[in-house]
């Protein structure tokens, strides 16, 4: 329990700032989720006009400060890595 003023200010605000971290990286993981089932599911036009919002809610999350911008780079190539091989695998059956 704190005893200081500052302390306990800094336990109000860490209190805050925990809860908006969680609300943007629950809304980060949700997107990426439902991006990657649309390729599992195979709808790929659907990821195709999708993948602009996944990294869109990913590069928000880093300028909250919420991940490094390093891992938000890192997870917007892994999701274009993701497409781009489900797009390959399906063109490759249509041949």
């Amino acid at each position: 329990m704190p005893n200081t003023r500052q302390a306990k200010k800094r336990m109000r605000r860490d209190a805050k700032r925990r809860l908006r971290n969680r609300y943007h990286l629950s809304r980060m993981k949700t997107y990426i989720r439902n991006f990657k089932k649309l390729i599992a599911e195979g709808r790929l036009e659907e990821a195709k006009e999708y993948l602009p919002k996944v990294i869109s809610v990913i590069q928000h999350t880093a300028s909250k400060g919420v991940i490094h911008k390093n891992e938000a780079s890192r997870r917007c190539s892994r999701v274009q890595k993701l497409l781009n091989q489900a797009l390959a695998k399906a063109q490759e059956s249509n041949q």
